[in-house]
């Protein structure tokens, strides 16, 4: 059946055959995770994210990351979470979490073009999400929408840092092209060092939060493995976040070209970054909204 509650109450009932509900299971993570881009269907991410206008990906980047957690929680939480399903569905999601994570944070960094190494920071990011996914408690369900919100945030503003330096006929996409622009326009070096600082998880931005309110949901049910493979991949991901840092205020600019946004997009390229800090600031009221949204929809 395609009816979300219909499915659960077969299961209750033991009308379900154990081989062809495991094996229709399966179909439903593979799905979720192309829709995340989820290592091992992570193929399509770095090509989409490269070969897209910049105001595409940034769409296709986001949006749908939003989606694919609400059909995480719709299909394997609500649907499929019952406790002999739940164990099957954990063991997928720790091999697809591990693997993201490693395979996106380590390709990362021989990337050059600004917009493949997020294709696989977001492969690495869509990791963690699952590892707060697999806790199976309320606390680790709340932690990976925290981190899917704050992982959109952040997505938002750094590739409209993309679309800020860019201009008729030219997209800076270029690792290189990011080179001396503290020199060029100190506050928007400044807003992408912000935007750099909270992908790496780096205090007292907001990705750090989102980083350990995953682990904490890990550790709660015992995965200490996991918690401590993710603090390591979350190291080398933090040299190709932080040689955009370098490339910004400690490299000789390669575009003198002056950089003049439009007022709309100056006010919300700061007010995105100033969130990226204020949120690192006080994170508790966004966690809060997120673990009370996750207990009405449950």
């Amino acid at each position: 059946s395609l009816e979300v509650t219909e499915v659960p109450q077969r299961i209750f009932d033991g009308d379900a055959i154990p081989s062809i509900l495991i094996f229709g299971l399966v179909f439903v993570v593979a799905g979720i995770g192309f829709k995340l881009g989820a290592v091992p269907f992570h193929m399509w991410v770095p090509d989409v994210y490269h070969g897209a206008p910049t105001a595409v990906t940034l769409l296709i980047g986001t949006a749908p990351k939003l989606a694919a957690f609400a059909f995480i929680m719709r299909l394997l939480v609500e649907a499929l979470g019952m406790q002999q399903l739940l164990v099957e569905w954990q063991q997928m999601l720790v091999i697809l979490a591990v693997a993201s994570l490693a395979i996106g944070n380590i390709t990362a960094i021989a990337q050059t073009n600004l917009k493949r190494m997020l294709a696989y920071s977001a492969i690495s990011h869509m990791g963690f999400l699952l590892l707060g996914i697999l806790s199976g408690t309320l606390e680790g369900f709340g932690a990976a929408m925290f981190y899917t919100v704050i992982y959109v945030l952040m997505a938002l503003g750094t590739f409209g840092m993309i679309l800020l330096l860019s201009r008729q006929g030219f997209e800076a996409e270029n690792l290189e092209d990011f080179k001396g622009l503290n020199q060029r326009d100190p506050w928007y070096a400044f807003i992408m060092m912000l935007l750099m600082f909270s992908m790496a998880g780096i205090p007292p931005t907001m990705g750090f939060w989102a980083k350990l309110f995953v682990l904490q949901a890990v550790l709660s049910v015992g995965y200490i493995w996991l918690a401590v493979a993710a603090v390591l991949f979350s190291f080398i991901g933090a040299f190709y976040y932080l040689r955009i840092v370098k490339l910004m205020y400690f490299d000789g600019p390669t575009d003198t070209a002056q950089i003049s946004p439009r007022a709309d997009m100056r006010v919300l390229m700061s007010a995105n970054g100033l969130a990226v800090l204020a949120l690192g600031l006080a994170p508790g009221s966004l966690l809060a909204i997120c673990e009370r949204a996750i207990q009405l929809s449950l």
